[in-house]
């Protein structure tokens, strides 16, 4: 079995702040969690349905490589911004399955 971990983010962008959240997630956290060790595995936009609007997916290699990145001052710092353009933010940690697909 893999010691992997993925780190699943779901949120909502807020009404009226996808602009503002486009260019932080292009500039600021797509290439933020690069540098912290989290490197997106997949990432989903959805728009249609009850299911949140954004699903990221981030690998890490162990749970002490994922304690150290979510302890992170730039970690704390991307969270905060981030929440100024989301809603309904939910994170959960799962194994990573030995295939590519879905977690």
């Amino acid at each position: 079995m893999s010691s992997k971990l993925r780190l699943i983010l779901t949120w909502n962008i807020r009404p009226g702040r996808e602009q503002e959240y486009s260019l932080f997630v292009n500039d600021r956290l797509a290439p933020g969690l690069v540098e912290i060790g989290l490197p997106p595995h997949d990432v989903y936009y959805t728009t249609y349905g009850r299911v949140p609007q954004i699903m990221v997916v981030l690998e890490v290699s162990d749970q002490s490589h994922l304690q150290q990145a979510l302890s992170s001052t730039q970690w704390q710092t991307m969270k905060r911004e981030l929440l100024q353009y989301i809603e309904d933010y939910q994170e959960r940690i799962v194994e990573a399955s030995d295939g590519e697909g879905y977690f």
